[in-house]
C-alpha cells in the first residue's frame, strides 16, 4: 500500500527540512560541537516540522557515529527510527492530549530513573506539551530542572504560551514558522517530478493557498489532487472543482467591473458565482486575496520576481494591469468592506445577499473617511487623464496630453471681473419700523486663474468637485455641520451664533440664512466672510450670505444702523401736579393729523409739546391702559428695530445696544433724572386715575 505524500516524503535529516533554517543550522552547530542542552521546546503552526525535527534531533543523538547533524542511516538506531522503523525503545513518544495528568507524569518521572537500554541517550518527546495539566507539570518540574545525564526532553507544542513558565525557562525554545510560497512551490514541483506526476502550473498557487503554509496541509492536497488525475494529470479546472476555489475568470471580471465602475457586470458575475455553485464566503475570501495581491503590486511591481505574488505569467501581467486602473486608495478601501462582510457572513443565512451588498459598498464611494475622498479623487484624476475633464466641464484637454492648455478657467457662472472702480452699492429698500432687516454681505470676486503648459506651473486647487449648478439647499444642509467646523477654526463666537440659524434657501447666488433675535443677525452680517470662505473650502463655490428674521419672506437686506446721537439736553421739566381729565391726552381722531399721516403712508409726526420729558412720560402712561395707539407713545430714539425696549420700571443704567454709535459709558444726566421722576409720577397718577373712574384695585406688579 503507498505511503501518503507527507509520511513517504518526511525529512530524515535537518538539510531536508525546508524552511526552517533559523532552527536547523543552530542546532546542526550545536551538534557538531557538542555543547547540547538536557531540554528543548520546539514550537510553531502545524505542520511545520516541530516533531519530525525532534525524531531527527533523537536519531542525531542516538547514532552510532553520533551525536552528529548527519546520522548515519546504516546503525541499528537510525533504522529503528527511520520514516519506515519500528521504533527505538529508548525514545518514547508521548501524546500530552490523553497522557497530561499529574499520574502520567509520575510514572514518566520513575521510569526516566532507569539507564536506556541499548541507546546513548533515553529521549522522551512530548508532543502537544500544552495540553499538560499544572500539576503534571509541577510534577515534572524538579526532574526537566535536573535530569540524569543520560535523559532528554523534546516539548513540541504549538501554544508555547501554556507551556509552564518555569518549565520554558529550563528549556532551549526553538520556534518554527510557516513555510513561505516561493519555497514550497519548488518544492512540489520537486515531488511531483519525483512521482512522475503532470500538474499544470496554473495548479500549484493553488494548491500552496490552499495548504494555507503548511507543508503536511500542502502535501495532503496534492495527493488528493494527483488521487484523482486522469491520463492527463492535474489540470486546472479539476483543481478548481476538487478545491472549491473560485475561479481566477470570475476574481477577474470582478476587478475588471470594480475598475470601470460597472454595476450591471459586477452583478452578473455575482450570478455566475451562484450559477456554478460556488460558496459566497469564499468567492469573498479569494477576492480579498485578489485585492491584498493587487496592493502589494502597486507597492512592489517587481512583486512575482521576488516572490511576493505566485501565479502563472499570463495571469501577473493581468493583476499588473488590474493595479494600474484601480488606485491605491480604491483598493485599501474595498479591502476593508470585503473583510467587514467577511466578518458579517459569519452565520448569516442569505451570504449571496450580503456578497450583493457589499459589491453596492465597493461601487458606491462614500464620504465617511480619508480613503473615501481619495477614492473620490483618483476616479476624478483617471477621467482627467482619459480626456473627460472635470465633472463640471470647466477645462478641456489639449491633444498632446493629458494637461490643459492655456487658457481662462472659469466657473461657468461667474460673470466678468469687475474693473478697478469699485461697483455702486445696490439700492436699499425701507422697511417698517416695526419690520426686522436682514444683512447682505457681498462675496469676493471669484478669480480667474490662468493654467498654463509649463511643468514647474502647479495645478490650481479645486476643493470642491460639484460645479455650483448642482449644488441645492439640501446639499447645503448635509455639509453644515462641515461648514461649521470650518467657521469653528476662524471664530468660534460666529461659529456659535451659526449653529442657530437656518438654512433658507439658495437664491441664485446668495444663501439665505434665518436667525430668531436680530442682534444674532447684525453679529453674524458684519462678519459674513467667514463663512463665505469656509463654503468655499467645503463646496468650492462662493456665495452672498444673506441674513434675515425668521418668518421675513421678503429677503430685504439689512443695513448697518446708523449711529445715534448722544442725547440733547432738554429745558428742566416742571414739578409734577396731580393729573386731572384735562392734563389726559385725547386720542386720535379719524380726521386728525394722525389719520392725514397714516393715509399718504408715513408715520405721524409727535406733536412739539411731546418732545420733553414729561410728555414722553404721559404718553408711556397712557399706552399702559390702552387710550393711545402705539405709533403715539414711540419715542425718538426707539426707531431702530434692533434696540432692546426701554423699561421705565429699570432705575440702572441702560444696557449696551447692539448697534454701533451708543456709547455705554455715558452716565444719566439730571434732565434724564427728571424725566423719570416725572415718567413714575404719572404712572401713580394713572392708577388713581383708573381706581376713581373703573373701581379698579392694584393686585401687584407684572
Amino acid at each position: 500500500m503507498a505511503l501518503a505524500l507527507y509520511r513517504k516524503y518526511r525529512p530524515r535529516t535537518f538539510a531536508e527540512v525546508i524552511g526552517q533554517e533559523h532552527v536547523t543550522e543552530p542546532l546542526s552547530q550545536a551538534l557538531r560541537s557538542g555543547r547540547l542542552h538536557h531540554a528543548y521546546l520546539f514550537s510553531g503552526p502545524r505542520g511545520c516540522g516541530k516533531t519530525s525535527s525532534a525524531r531527527i534531533l533523537a536519531r542525531s543523538l542516538n547514532c552510532a557515529q553520533g551525536p552528529t547533524p548527519e546520522p548515519c542511516g546504516q546503525c541499528e538506531s537510525c533504522k529503528s527510527l527511520a520514516n519506515d522503523g519500528a521504533g527505538s525503545i529508548d525514545v518514547i513518544e508521548i501524546d500530552a492530549a490523553s497522557h497530561g495528568g499529574v499520574d502520567d507524569a509520575r510514572e514518566l518521572r520513575e521510569r526516566a530513573f532507569f539507564a536506556p537500554a541499548s541507546s546513548r541517550y533515553k529521549i522522551y518527546v512530548i508532543d502537544e506539551a500544552h495540553m499538560v495539566s499544572s500539576a503534571g507539570f509541577n510534577a515534572l518540574l524538579k526532574l526537566v530542572e535536573e535530569p540524569p545525564d543520560y535523559v532528554k526532553f523534546i516539548f513540541a507544542t504549538t501554544e508555547p504560551e501554556k507551556v509552564l513558565g518555569t518549565i520554558k525557562s529550563r528549556t532551549h525554545h526553538y520556534p518554527f514558522r510557516l513555510i513561505p510560497p516561493g519555497v514550497l512551490r519548488p518544492y512540489l514541483e520537486q515531488l511531483c517530478a519525483a512521482e512522475s506526476v503532470k500538474v499544470e502550473s496554473a495548479v500549484f498557487p493553488l494548491v500552496v493557498r490552499a495548504g494555507g503554509g503548511s507543508a503536511r496541509d500542502t502535501l495532503s492536497v496534492l495527493d488528493q489532487l494527483i488521487s484523482g488525475a486522469g491520463p492527463e494529470g492535474v489540470t486546472y479546472p479539476r483543481a478548481v472543482a476538487l478545491l472549491g476555489v473560485t475561479d481566477v475568470a470570475l476574481i477577474d471580471e470582478m476587478c475588471d467591473a470594480l475598475a470601470a465602475g460597472d454595476g450591471a457586470a459586477a452583478y452578473a458575475t455575482i450570478d455566475r458565482v451562484a450559477e456554478a455553485g460556488h460558496d459566497p464566503r469564499r468567492f469573498a475570501s479569494d477576492l480579498l486575496e485578489r485585492l491584498r495581491d493587487l496592493i502589494v503590486l502597486q507597492q512592489v511591481p517587481d512583486a512575482a520576481t521576488k516572490g511576493l505574488i505566485d501565479g502563472p505569467t499570463d495571469q501577473i501581467e493581468r493583476m499588473v494591469a488590474q493595479s494600474q486602473r484601480l488606485g491605491q486608495g480604491t483598493l485599501s478601501r474595498c479591502a476593508d468592506i470585503v473583510h467587514n462582510g467577511l466578518v458579517e457572513m459569519r452565520g448569516t443565512t442569505a451570504p449571496r445577499l450580503l456578497l450583493e451588498l457589499i459589491t453596492a459598498r465597493m461601487l458606491l464611494p462614500g464620504t465617511d473617511s480619508g480613503g473615501d475622498l481619495l477614492q473620490r479623487l483618483e476616479r476624478m484624476e483617471r477621467r482627467i487623464t482619459a480626456g473627460g475633464g472635470y465633472e463640471g466641464g470647466n477645462e478641456k484637454l489639449s491633444d498632446e496630453g493629458s494637461r490643459p492648455s492655456v487658457q481662462e478657467v472659469r466657473p461657468p457662472t461667474t460673470p466678468a471681473p469687475p474693473t478697478k472702480t469699485a461697483p455702486p452699492a445696490p439700492p436699499v429698500a425701507e422697511a417698517p419700523a416695526a419690520q426686522p432687516e436682514a444683512v447682505t454681505v457681498p462675496a469676493p470676486a471669484k478669480p480667474v486663474v490662468a493654467v498654463m503648459d509649463d511643468p514647474a506651473t502647479p495645478e490650481p486647487e479645486r476643493p470642491g468637485s460639484r460645479p455650483p449648478a448642482q449644488l441645492d439647499v439640501a446639499g447645503v444642509r448635509q455639509a453644515w455641520d462641515e461648514i461649521l467646523g470650518m467657521v469653528n477654526d476662524r471664530s468660534k463666537r460666529i461659529a456659535a451664533l451659526a449653529r442657530n440659524a437656518t438654512v433658507r434657501e439658495l437664491d441664485g447666488e446668495a444663501l439665505v440664512l434665518t436667525f430668531q433675535h436680530p442682534v444674532h443677525a447684525q453679529m453674524v452680517a458684519k462678519e459674513a466672510s467667514v463663512i463665505t470662505e469656509a463654503i468655499y473650502e467645503v463646496l468650492g463655490v462662493r456665495w452672498e450670505v444673506r441674513c434675515e428674521m425668521a418668518g421675513d419672506q421678503r429677503a430685504t437686506p439689512m443695513q448697518p444702523p446708523k449711529a445715534i446721537p448722544p442725547p440733547q439736553k432738554a429745558a428742566p421739566a416742571p414739578p409734577p401736579k396731580p393729573a386731572t381729565s384735562d392734563d389726559w391726552p385725547e386720542p386720535a381722531r379719524p380726521g386728525g393729523a394722525a389719520a392725514q399721516a397714516g393715509a399718504a403712508g408715513k408715520p405721524p409726526e409727535p406733536e412739539p409739546s411731546q418732545t420733553n420729558g414729561l410728555a414722553a412720560a404721559r404718553a408711556a402712561a397712557a399706552g399702559r391702559v390702552g387710550r393711545t395707539p402705539a405709533a403715539a407713545v414711540k419715542t425718538a430714539d426707539s426707531s431702530f428695530a434692533g434696540e432692546p425696549p426701554y423699561d421705565p420700571e429699570f432705575d440702572g443704567p441702560r444696557p449696551k445696544a447692539a448697534y454701533e454709535g451708543f456709547d455705554p459709558g455715558d452716565e444719566p444726566t439730571d434732565d434724564v433724572v427728571d424725566e423719570r421722576t416725572a415718567r413714575q409720577s404719572s404712572e401713580q397718577q394713572a392708577m388713581q386715575l383708573l381706581q376713581q373712574t373703573f373701581g379698579a384695585e392694584k393686585i401687584g406688579e407684572v
